[in-house]
């Protein structure tokens, strides 16, 4: 283990935990932290579920919902079924209306996969939808989805997609605005500070367990186990693994951690050298020593990834799959048989404030490259500017800290960033995507399976990004509260109820 690992290890004395929690909030009210600001309040232009969206399914309904337990729930679509291959059937609620009367009805649901598969549109979840041919309204509560090619993971992709109001939208920029369809209603947003949500009269489900919801944006982790300490917030996710077992000594709250679907890794921009060369891409895999990683900086509770982007939660996750082992040696070996020219600092890109001690991993991470000769450049900058580099300008460095994950908890989902096209993949490799269509092709279980388990076989060989681990949730609500602890990213309120 390198010296600079050695000294994560240590133990760092933390004020958080032993802040005085102040006096407790109002009963009727709940107050989550995030760690980074909301970007858009536009639910098509955003695949960002620990933020944007989970903000905004509060406010705008979704045909079904994911719950703490995985498993998919009624939304405003109260039965769903997949007819033969190509042919997905729901049904509707008729209760549900927007706050400016419109029905939420299947001209609606029609109207909202009609934009975000419409190419002026440029919306940033279109891709979830391509496979989508047609939407025909049956009736006012029932609807018919036609897919190009069978689409098994379709409804499971529904669970993150959320409904806009048509006519609103014709006259306002619901980038910057809302009109509420949701359980609640934005009452107040002072970007990167706060929003303020109030239980919607409007809403036809149940009642809310709260009236008034308050998203507060605190980036520095020791903020928000701070704020969590002083009873200023009731739920934070995405504390440091160190600061877990120190906030368990304060009796007023309740800590712990939970293993997530999200894979983190240090993505190749393979469009351009030095990492449009295998060899030097396998090298850096063999540089990197994840399970060090996993130990100095997570404590152990971080899984080293098997070569694959995919958790074991998966569908289609590869079994027989091996991490690259730590092996410098043969790391430099790669690099010298290459021929690449890496006389130059390679850039590393580094969204602050938005993965679980990313930051360190960072670190980590350059101070092992630099061990087998390369040097490391590290960028850091906010996630609302690391994501427009990486997906408006399409500029992002050669190497950039990324974490991914797919609420489907499917392999269509989350390999389908890295597929010959994707505006996420910058990695065009044929074959890898020959596959992922051949998985798609066919709704027989078995057989997507195969194709998933080629998929990830040929993409540890490619190495298109550095494998590094499986980050864990870690979370902290106050006592009053109990949160359903869940793993994949969603921070909801309505999984929020006051304690018995």
């Amino acid at each position: 283990m390198s010296r600079w690992l050695s000294l994560l290890g240590a133990a760092v004395v933390s004020a958080a935990s032993l802040i005085t929690p102040a006096a407790a909030q109002a009963a009727d009210q709940v107050t989550i932290a995030l760690n980074v600001n909301v970007n858009t309040l536009d639910p098509h232009m955003t695949a960002s579920v620990g933020s944007d969206l989970s903000v905004l399914c509060h406010i705008y309904p979704a045909l079904v919902m994911r719950g703490p337990d995985m498993k998919l729930n009624p939304g405003i679509a109260t039965e769903w079924s997949r007819v033969d291959d190509h042919h997905w059937r729901f049904k509707l609620t008729d209760k549900a209306v927007f706050a400016n009367g419109e029905k939420i009805d299947a001209e609606t649901v029609k109207w909202n996969l009609d934009r975000v598969r419409d190419p002026k549109v440029n919306a940033r979840i279109k891709a979830w939808f391509d496979l989508v041919k047609s939407v025909t309204v049956v009736s006012p509560t029932e609807l018919t989805v036609e897919t190009s090619a069978p689409y098994p993971a379709l409804a499971d992709q529904l669970s993150m997609f959320l409904l806009l109001p048509p006519k609103w939208a014709a006259t306002h920029n619901p980038a910057t605005e809302t009109l509420s369809g949701g359980r609640y209603t934005m009452v107040e947003n002072v970007p990167g500070d706060h929003i303020t949500l109030k239980a919607n009269p409007k809403w036809y489900g149940e009642k809310p367990a709260f009236d008034t919801v308050v998203f507060r944006i605190i980036p520095e982790s020791a903020g928000r186990s701070a704020a969590l300490a002083a009873g200023e917030v009731d739920l934070v996710t995405g504390i440091p693994v160190s600061e877990v077992n120190r906030l368990a000594q304060n009796p007023a709250l309740k800590v712990g951690t939970v293993p997530s679907t999200r894979s983190v890794f240090i993505k190749f921009n393979t469009l351009k050298p030095p990492f449009d060369n295998k060899l030097v891409r396998q090298a850096l895999n063999y540089a990197v020593e994840k399970e060090a990683i996993a130990q100095a900086i997570f404590g152990g509770k971080a899984q080293v990834s098997t070569c694959q982007v995919l958790s074991p939660s998966y569908f289609g996750y590869n079994p027989d799959l091996k991490p690259y082992p730590f092996d410098p040696d043969k790391a430099q070996a790669l690099l010298k048989q290459s021929g690449a020219d890496l006389g130059k600092p390679i850039d590393l890109d580094v969204p602050t404030a938005t993965y679980l001690q990313g930051d360190e991993v960072a670190q980590a991470v350059a101070d092992q490259l630099s061990a087998v000769g390369l040097t490391v450049k590290i960028h850091e900058m906010d996630f609302g500017t690391y994501m427009n580099k990486y997906l408006k300008t399409k500029e992002l460095a050669p190497a950039s800290l990324l974490a991914q994950a797919w609420p489907t908890i499917d392999a269509d989902g989350l390999l389908t960033l890295f597929a010959p096209g994707n505006t996420y993949a910058y990695w065009e490799n044929a074959a890898f995507g020959e596959l992922l269509q051949k998985g798609r092709s066919t709704t027989d279980p078995a057989a997507r399976q195969e194709f998933y388990k080629q998929a990830t076989a040929l993409m540890c060989e490619e190495a298109p990004v550095i494998f590094l681990y499986v980050q864990p949730t870690t979370y902290g609500s106050a006592k009053r509260v109990t949160w359903a602890a869940r793993g994949d990213d969603w921070v909801r309120a309505f999984d929020i109820t006051p304690a018995p």
